[in-house]
This record gives C-alpha cells, structure tokens and sequence, in this order.
C-alpha cells in the first residue's frame, strides 16, 4: 500500500538531482568560509595572535598573514557560492594547509585554539583542535563530493553533444 508520504519523498528527491545536491553543498561551503573569513576580519589583530600559538611565522608576518588568509576565506567563500572558476581549489589548497597545521598542533600536543573561527573558549582549546580537525575532513569531503559531481555532470554533458 502506497502512501502520501512515499509519493512525496519520490518528489522531494527526484527534484535532488545530482546539480542540485552540488549546488546545495557548494552554497554552504561558501557560506562557511564566508562567515568564518568575515569574523575574523572583525579582529585579526587576535585572529594573529591565535596564528602566532602555532608557532610557524616570525612575528612580523603575523598580522599579515591573519588579513591574507581571513580576506582570502571570504573572497573564496564568495566565489565558491557564485561559481568562480578557481574558487574550489583555493579552498581545497587552503583546506590542506589548515589540516596540516591542525595535525601539526596534535601532533605537538598544542593546548591552543584553532582559530578556525575566530577566538574561541580557552578551556576548549586542545578539544578544539581535534574537532577542527574532524571538521575539516568532514568539508574535503564535500570539496570531493562537488569535485565528483562536476566531473560526472561533465561526462554526460560530453555524451549528450557527441550524441547530437
């Protein structure tokens, strides 16, 4: 016996195509590394000093390096929602970057906090790092994921003009 409800969930996620979930998935990535580009922007003189716990830049490059990477988060973030050619890779290259410095931090055993967005509660700092960490690898997959679905939109839009 068939229900309303099965009628309905066949809809809900026949409308889902694979465009669809892609967009869907890129839209959020965007927004979150617009907001966290965004609140960080608000204070990079602190943003700078979460950089400086990691111990990887001399001092000078500091503030700096907090401007670069918060304004380069939001310009990415925006690009990535507005489909910028280019924009998924910065951000998968930035992704990789912050993977590497958040294993470096476990690895040393850093009691800090991640700084992913913005200052957070010190108490959380090390706990912090570990979630960041999973958090990451949660959004490479969804980079992969919109990687995948690119390439196989490409591959059927290929099909369907040598077809023609």
């Amino acid at each position: 016996m068939k229900t309303s409800q099965d009628g309905a969930c066949r809809i809900f996620f026949s409308c889902l195509s694979l465009t669809t979930m892609e967009r869907l998935v890129r839209w959020t990535l965007g927004g979150i590394f617009i907001y966290s580009g965004l609140i960080k922007l608000m204070d990079p003189s602190r943003f700078a000093e979460v950089i400086s716990g990691f111990g990887l830049l001399p001092e000078p490059l500091l503030f700096p390096a907090a401007l670069f990477l918060s304004s380069l988060e939001l310009l990415a973030g925006a690009g990535l929602i507005f489909a910028i050619r280019g924009s998924l890779a910065v951000i998968a290259a930035m992704l990789l970057m912050f993977i590497a410095v958040l294993v470096y931090g476990i690895h040393l055993g850093l009691d800090i906090d991640c700084g992913c967005f913005g200052p957070e509660d010190p108490e959380q700092a090390y706990k912090g790092l570990k979630a960041a960490l999973v958090r990451d690898a949660v959004m490479m997959a969804a980079l992969v994921f919109i990687y995948w679905g690119r390439a196989r939109t490409q591959s059927w839009a290929g099909r369907s003009e040598n077809q023609l």
